[in-house]
C-alpha cells in the first residue's frame, strides 16, 4: 500500500529541531520497525500572510511510503503518539496520512494544496474535505492549525511537481565541477537525484555533460521525479551549467 505522511507546525522559534527532522524520523522509524520503506522528505512552501502563524517559512513536510496495509493503523497510531511526545511546546502540530491507492479523488487534495500555497484556508474545510476523501487528518496540541499545512503537504506531494527535498546532496568533487554520471551515481550513497535538468531549455543533460556545483546542491520534485535543476553557466572553463541559488530554489 502507497501512503503519504505529511505533517506540519511541531516547532517554535526557540527548538533547533524542526518538522523536516521529525518527518525524517518517522520515515526511518518505518523501515527500523519492518513496517515498509519510506522515501525520501520534501518541504512544500505554503502562503506566507499575517493571519496565518507560522515558526519561519510556513512550510510542511511529507514523505510517500509503500507499508503493509496491515500495518496503517499501527502507523497512524504511533505517529499520533510521537506528534505529541515530540512536538515542541506552544506548537500546534498536525498529522495527515493518506492511502493513495484508496483515494477516490486526488485532484480535490491536490487542489486543497496548491489553494494553500495562494489563500488562506480554515480548519473547518480541511476536515471538511479529509472526511469526504477519508483521509487521516488528526490534531496533536495547542490550536490543531497545523492539520491545514499537514493537508495541504500532502497534496502538493501527491501532485508530483511541488517542494524541494530536505537535505543536500553531499559530493565535493575536484574544483567543484562533476559528471551527471557522478552525481546520480553519488545520490546512490544519500539524497538521491533521477536527473539532472535544465530550468531554461527544459531538456535532461546527458551523463557525460559537466555541471559545477553550487553553494546548495538540492534536487526538486518534479514530473513525480527527483530532479537536480541546473542554469547554463558564462565564462567558465570548465562546466556548461551550474546547480540553481538558495535564492532560485526558493520557488520551489
Amino acid at each position: 500500500m502507497r501512503i503519504l505522511v505529511s505533517i506540519d507546525d511541531t516547532d517554535n522559534i526557540d527548538v533547533k529541531r524542526g518538522t523536516g527532522e521529525l518527518a525524517s524520523m518517522l520515515a526511518d522509524t518505518i523501515e527500523e520497525k519492518g513496517w515498509g520503506s519510506s522515501e525520501p522528505v520534501t518541504r512544500h512552501q505554503l502562503l506566507v500572510h499575517p493571519d496565518i502563524p507560522y515558526t519561519s517559512h510556513n512550510s510542511s513536510m511529507c514523505f510517500a511510503a509503500e507499508i503493509d496495509p496491515s500495518r496503517l493503523e499501527q502507523l497512524i497510531d504511533y505517529a499520533s503518539d510521537f506528534l505529541v511526545k515530540e512536538s515542541a511546546s506552544g506548537s500546534d502540530p498536525g498529522l495527515c496520512v493518506v492511502a493513495v491507492d484508496r483515494l477516490a479523488r486526488p485532484g480535490w487534495l491536490i487542489a486543497f494544496g496548491y489553494s494553500a500555497k495562494q489563500e488562506v484556508l480554515t480548519k473547518d474545510y480541511a476536515y471538511g474535505l479529509a472526511e469526504e476523501l477519508n483521509i487521516h487528518l488528526s490534531e496533536h496540541g495547542g490550536t490543531g492549525d497545523g492539520i491545514i499545512g499537514a493537508l495541504a503537504g500532502a497534496g502538493l506531494r501527491l501532485s508530483g511537481n511541488d517542494g524541494r527535498f530536505r537535505g543536500k546532496l553531499k559530493i565535493k568533487p575536484e574544483n567543484e565541477v562533476a559528471s551527471v554520471s557522478e552525481i546520480l551515481a553519488k545520490s546512490r550513497t544519500n539524497i538521491r537525484v533521477d536527473i539532472v535538468k535544465s530550468l531554461a531549455a527544459g531538456h535532461t543533460l546527458k551523463e557525460n555533460e559537466l555541471v559545477r556545483l553550487g553553494e546548495t546542491v538540492k534536487p526538486v520534485l518534479m514530473g513525480g521525479k527527483s530532479v537536480l535543476l541546473v542554469n547554463p553557466v558564462v565564462a567558465d572553463q570548465e562546466a556548461a551549467w551550474i546547480t540553481l541559488s538558495k535564492n532560485q530554489l526558493k520557488e520551489y
